[in-house]
């Protein structure tokens, strides 16, 4: 089993839903209101995200804050 931080778990699983979704990092950057180098840096999980971007990503994403955690 790998060790990955919470950051690289979190990463892992926005660009799970996003690749499920077919969109490009630039097209959830547009949804969330970020920039296209924030959602590359946060699938890489080099980013540490607060509660706000956290937010964004459900809304971008449609779904449930808490789906970004399973």
């Amino acid at each position: 089993m790998e060790n990955l931080t919470i950051e690289q778990k979190f990463g892992r699983r926005i660009k799970e839903l996003r690749v499920r979704q077919s969109i490009s990092q630039e097209e959830l950057a547009f949804r969330c209101r970020l920039s296209k180098n924030y959602v590359s840096d946060v699938e890489r999980g080099t980013r540490n995200v607060s509660l706000k971007v956290i937010e964004k990503f459900a809304i971008g994403l449609q779904v449930k804050t808490s789906d970004l955690f399973k």
